[in-house]
């Protein structure tokens, strides 16, 4: 009989803790490798904010700033650009389109953009997927609103819902444009990026309601009416920044020099991956730990798994002192103890795995639905194959030391065991 199928066996002849091994090390695998794929998903997640545009355009500031008030919708950036400025960077040949975006107002907490329907033709998220509506339109008349899938979830909001525009950014808000009322148009489907929790106008909705503002108040004076400022023009002079799309990949770096040199006003253009990549170096920081967490769990269950080959030890010495009597080498006894270690270890792992394909088909679409975030459901990454592969090494390292124990266990002291 081989040393595997001996140790198959005594595995066998105690089923019960044995089982009771593999389950506790099969969570630890879906726990660790369950982290790891939110780990990568969040990545990916985050860096896929924004997809598809090839140049973020605003005033002059670092890349991590500008990248947080015009994609993230934190923070202000310190002065607007102007109108001028953009169709400068539009007529160029290599520019494809641009989209303006202004920030200021708020409703009910969440920040108010101003833009234009090229917005919802060029905005890409996640390998440039594209913007889509779970019901309504895009703007058509003045005072339309498009909101994201969160304001529409948390505000109980439908196509046709009232919202009041506040001045200022917070909870409260400043003093509310509530002589100018929106509707609601259309209610965007679920990202799981920041566009679930905007609340997007055109530029000239934000003109005319702040069209009898001073100084961020009403004005004492006459006040417009809706109506009234429908004849008047309601083109921007400024806006906070622009999404820019470039013809070639090349022209990228042309248009990001010329609006880096750009004379008329200082100006920055930040390639939207780069600064993604700098900000998650910041904010990612907490995915280490997390990851460190799991292992430590794995790490647990296999001491564990140690543990429970140790306590039947003395329980086996008679069972070992039989083998040697039979003619079994030490070596043989020693690798036996090691094939139990690998064997559980092994059955944890595929176990594990298992659980953590079959909690993914359960809950992917309602984690995708419900918080934007895409799990990826394939193959085992030659990383996760690393990790499992390294779990089991670690599995062999520890079993060494129930290995050694029964190795040092003498053929005499095995026989004097009392019934």
């Amino acid at each position: 009989m081989t040393t595997f199928m001996l140790a198959w066996q005594s595995i066998g002849n105690r089923r019960t803790t044995a089982l009771l091994s593999v389950f506790a090390i099969a969570l630890s695998i879906t726990l660790f490798l369950g982290v790891e794929r939110m780990r990568i998903g969040a990545k990916s997640s985050f860096t896929n904010t924004i997809s598809g545009t090839d140049l973020i355009v605003g005033t002059r500031a670092g890349s991590v700033q500008l990248l947080l008030y015009s994609v993230f919708r934190i923070g202000n950036a310190t002065s607007n650009i102007s109108m001028d400025s953009l169709d400068a960077i539009e007529a160029r040949d290599d520019v494809a389109w641009v989209v303006p975006i202004s920030l200021g107002d708020s409703h009910r907490g969440y920040r108010v953009m101003g833009t234009s329907n090229d917005y919802f033709e060029h905005y890409r998220y996640r390998n440039k997927q594209p913007l889509g509506f779970s019901g309504g339109q895009r703007f058509e008349d003045l005072f339309d609103v498009v909101i994201g899938a969160e304001i529409a979830q948390q505000l109980d909001y439908q196509i046709g819902s009232s919202v009041i525009i506040s001045h200022g950014i917070g909870a409260i808000g400043g003093n509310k444009h509530d002589d100018m009322p929106f509707k609601v148009s259309g209610i965007l489907q679920r990202t799981g990026t920041p566009v679930d929790r905007t609340v997007h106008v055109s530029l000239a909705a934000l003109e005319a309601i702040h069209l009898d503002w001073e100084n961020g108040s009403p004005s004492s004076g006459f006040r417009l009416s809706a109506d009234q400022v429908r004849d008047l023009d309601l083109q921007p002079s400024t806006v906070t920044a622009a999404l820019v799309g470039t013809r070639t990949r090349f022209g990228i770096f042309q248009v990001q020099r010329f609006v880096n040199e750009f004379k008329s006003e200082p100006l920055t253009a930040v390639l939207p991956g780069v600064a993604l990549q700098e900000l998650w170096s910041i904010v990612g920081v907490a995915e280490t730990a997390l990851t460190a967490v799991s292992a430590m769990v794995v790490l647990t269950a296999i001491l564990g798994m140690v543990t429970m080959i140790l306590s039947t030890l003395n329980e086996r010495r008679q069972e070992i002192a039989i083998l040697r009597s039979i003619g079994a080498h030490t070596g043989t006894i020693f690798s036996l103890l090691m094939l139990e270690a690998v064997i559980l270890a092994a059955g944890g792992i595929l176990l594990g795995t298992g659980l953590l394909y079959a909690l993914l088909f359960v809950i992917n679409p309602w984690i995708e639905q419900g918080y934007g975030l895409y799990l990826a459901i394939e193959a085992p990454s030659l990383y996760e194959l690393k990790l499992m592969g390294s779990i089991l090494v670690i599995a062999c390292v520890v079993g060494t030391v129930p290995a050694l124990r029964a190795y040092r266990q003498s053929l005499v002291d095995g026989m004097s065991v009392q019934r």
